[in-house]
């Protein structure tokens, strides 16, 4: 059988172009992935430009450390998703990087959940871990969407999109502009 090598990134972009409602170039795509965050300027099938990435650590992955902190499971993005749920997410003021052009870093937001964590007693901890959730969750996804956005004014694309494990984050999915 012959060898077709495949970009795997470039795997959750063509998923777009998939029935029963592909999406056609061209397009702002952000791709979320426990291993990848990239916000990609789609021009064509086939052919996109990376505008910016993660500088450490990605969404999903953020999503997955932040989990284990909480004690939680795994995949920790859907068991964050799925507390968060009954949680306060303004409970807790979790900061969103600003780093340089369209990049990304979660980070500082892990080390602020891991302070968070280590501040409360044990009981305290119990009572609070869906606000700590929530508040995390909203933090993650505020920075993915503020990206998008100035990713999308910075192409001009009247459409955006979003691949990857992370786009089945329910509260991404409700803020997506």
């Amino acid at each position: 059988l012959p060898l077709v090598p495949v970009d795997h990134l470039e795997g959750h972009v063509a998923s777009l172009y998939l029935e029963p409602e592909p999406v056609e170039p061209p397009f702002t795509c952000l791709l979320a992935s426990g291993g990848h965050t990239l916000l990609l300027a789609v021009r064509e099938r086939g052919r996109s430009e990376r505008l910016g990435t993660t500088l450490d650590d990605a969404a999903g992955e953020a999503f997955d450390k932040g989990a284990r902190l909480l004690g939680l499971g795994y995949p920790g993005g859907a068991a964050i998703d799925r507390l968060a749920q009954e949680g306060d997410p303004t409970a807790f003021d979790f900061p969103v990087a600003r780093v340089p052009g369209l990049d990304f870093s979660f980070s500082g937001l892990k080390t602020a959940l891991l302070y968070a964590v280590r501040e409360l007693e044990t009981s305290e901890l119990e009572a609070r871990t869906a606000d700590l959730a929530a508040s995390y969750q909203r933090a993650i996804v505020r920075a993915l969407v503020e990206r998008l956005r100035e990713a999308a004014e910075a192409t001009g694309f009247e459409r955006t999109a979003v691949v990857g494990g992370v786009a089945a984050n329910s509260e991404l999915r409700v803020a997506m502009p």
